[in-house]
């Protein structure tokens, strides 16, 4: 649905330009941005749009595991949980504002039963209990699903509510520069119209007093990534107008098919998959992880820790699961080979033993029922609609083996926000995975519930606020030098041979070699070198050919400002005297006596958050602590004058 309401057209560097003025512009379509408009709609709040480069794209939509997880709080059973304590579980992770935390945990049952209510179908038994399990990082089993599929569930429910209140939506155009006009307290987002045939006629600009950026993560920044093919982020542009961001170093990292890029995540580990290597030709087929374990059942022991345990994590390295990460990355990486699961043959060729197992892992199969003879037929015994996942993607897992690398999922880290999801930058907030709320590490799922509360605590504080009239000027336009600077570029970078594409496969596949799970403190610094000069000398050092092109260098632009923060952020903590921690070993530590002076270890401050905020000639970084969980002791009359009186003024305190 594409509803191009556009105001006035001016002319600039070259471009005919239309213009649209809104009050609040929602930058994405996922789970976060459709429930940030759904919510500015349920408060009567009507001057807003969505603006989405795909309304059928994003990671939401598209990502999924063998039953993807909404972790909230506990529902169900004996175990006693509450807000405090979920709260604790989040700000527990290290690196997490305590009052972002604490709304994550107060907003967690009301954000879920309005998914409830709009259609997702969470299971529930008997008597009504909402089910739950044990995740990654969770001390109360809380978590729930509704199956492979459950962030696209809610981004379809979600999205059926928004097109039933007729939201303007604006589809196909991608985001390609932010500008923060602190002296108007407006900004302008341009945006670039993927079904645009000319290149004078291809970019559209809106300016507004709010902008929700709900983009996801940055997930063009690496090579190796489970993202969807259709994300790529807009974090780069956030930094360049002034945002801030926070904990850019933690990332989750885990074992992923590449064709489809899907995680192979709980019962595709439960269900003890062989692991094979070959040379890149498919020769030379070698169960490689035989020659790092006692016997087979101690390595079929950790294939299935993998499962719930399944984000990379260093802690688990040496003697843990985390160690068959480790060994695929070496295999894939290092020797340059390439790694399949085999769910038609047991490991080791040989039958499998449950009661062999250790008692964690014989326990889970045995309740489950997993006796039967082959990888296969345990998985589609215990979970049919994990195979029929793949099936669905034209893969079958009973014939076929399945390609899998150690690849880039989630950020922890991101825009830095305050308790209303709203950046340093007055205006613009950040909900969903762009929001930097996690910290060193986080219950799996939990970046569901964030996205839901960051996304409706943005619209409650914007729905709140007192309206501005938003105008189009459009000499304003004309004569302001950072647009005209930047629309130049179309002009400047078009050529008759074009490098933009292998400038995006190179610069990605650094990444991943240098600041991926497994960083190289040299590697990544003369990475930085490389990712400065081409941001300086962009105009003269990337061409393009056509207007087919034009997309990706306005997304390469887009993933150098981001590469140059990430790398700043990675090198600056282990100059800092970090170690190695959550998803991340570091290879190449600097000594102690060359280390920045900081308060604190940067690896012993997880009451430290890392902010950094982008240069044209470098990063600034600092170092905070974190904001503690709020102590909550007003009596119910106070907070109810509080909330009428707030109410009655459009103020939030």
């Amino acid at each position: 649905m594409s509803l191009m309401t556009f105001g006035s057209i001016f002319e600039l560097a070259g471009q005919r330009i239309q213009a649209v003025a809104r009050d609040t512009v929602i930058l994405g379509s996922g789970a976060a941005g459709l429930n940030a408009a759904d919510c500015l709609f349920n408060h009567d709040y009507q001057d807003f749009c969505i603006v989405t480069d795909n309304i059928k794209g994003g990671s939401s939509r598209n990502s999924g595991s063998d039953k993807q997880t909404y972790y909230k709080l506990g529902m169900t059973g004996d175990r006693p949980d509450s807000v405090q304590e979920l709260a604790e579980t989040f700000y527990s992770g290290g690196s997490v504002d305590g009052d972002n935390a604490l709304c994550e945990a107060a907003m967690s049952a009301e954000c879920f039963f309005n998914l409830v209510r709009l259609g997702v179908e969470f299971p529930y038994n008997d008597y009504g209990e909402y089910v739950s399990y044990i995740t990654d990082h969770d001390p109360g089993g809380r978590a729930t699903s509704a199956g492979p599929y459950t962030s696209r569930r809610m981004t379809e429910v979600l999205e059926d509510s928004v097109l039933s209140k007729h939201i303007e939506i604006h589809d196909h155009l991608r985001a390609v520069k932010i500008i923060n006009k602190t002296d108007q307290n407006k900004i302008w987002l341009v945006c670039f119209n993927q079904n645009a045939e000319k290149e004078g006629e291809c970019l559209t600009l809106f300016v507004c007093n709010h902008l929700i950026i709900a983009t996801g993560g940055p997930a063009s920044i690496y090579a190796d990534v489970v993202y969807p093919e259709g994300q790529f982020g807009a974090s780069g542009l956030a930094f360049e107008a002034g945002v801030k961001g926070a904990n850019l170093t933690e990332w989750q990292y885990g074992l992923a098919s590449i064709n489809p890029r899907w995680n192979v995540s709980g019962t595709y580990m439960q269900c003890l998959p062989r692991f094979i290597s070959t040379l890149p030709d498919g020769t030379d087929e070698r169960e490689f992880l035989l020659d790092y374990y006692a016997d087979c059942y101690e390595m079929c022991n950790n294939i299935f820790l993998k499962g719930y345990q399944w984000p990379f994590d260093v802690k688990k390295m040496k003697k843990g699961s985390s160690r068959i990460d480790q060994l695929v990355y070496q295999e894939t990486k290092v020797k340059g080979r390439r790694v399949f699961l085999d769910f038609m043959n047991n490991p080791g060729l040989k039958s499998i033993d449950i009661n062999r197992l250790n008692e964690k892992a014989k326990m889970y199969l045995n309740k489950a029922g997993a006796h039967q003879a082959t990888p296969i037929e345990r998985l589609k015994h215990m979970n049919e609609p994990a195979v029929n996942l793949y099936l669905d993607k034209g893969v079958d897992l009973s014939t076929e083996k399945l390609e899998i690398r150690l690849c880039a999922q989630h950020n922890n880290g991101g825009l830095c926000v305050n308790r209303w999801w709203q950046t340093n930058v007055p205006g613009i907030f950040a909900v969903g995975e762009a929001a930097g709320t996690h910290g060193v590490i986080r219950p799996g799922g939990a970046s569901l519930n964030a996205g839901q509360v960051g996304s409706r605590r943005a619209a409650q504080w914007i729905s709140q606020t007192d309206a501005v009239e938003t105008e189009i000027n459009l000499d304003s336009f004309r004569n302001d030098p950072e647009l005209g600077q930047f629309v130049e570029l179309i002009s400047k970078t078009k050529n008759s041979i074009s490098n933009v594409e292998g400038l995006l496969k190179s610069v990605k596949t650094k990444m991943s070699a240098y600041a991926g799970p497994f960083r190289q403190f040299e590697g990544m610094q003369v990475l930085l070198d490389e990712v400065n000069q081409l941001n300086n000398n962009f105009s003269s050092a990337v061409t393009y050919t056509d207007v087919r092109e034009l997309e990706a260098v306005f997304r390469l632009r887009e993933i150098l400002i981001s590469q140059k923060v990430y790398l700043a952020a990675m090198i600056d903590y282990v100059a800092s005297g970090g170690k190695s921690r959550g998803g991340a070993l570091y290879d190449s530590i600097i000594e102690a006596d060359q280390a920045k002076e900081k308060p604190h270890n940067a690896d012993q401050g997880t009451n430290l958050i890392q902010e950094l905020r982008w240069g044209r000639e470098e990063c600034q970084v600092e170092w905070r602590p974190v904001r503690p969980i709020p102590a909550r002791q007003e009596s119910f009359e106070t907070v109810w004058r509080k909330f009428r009186e707030s109410k009655a003024r459009n103020v939030f305190c």
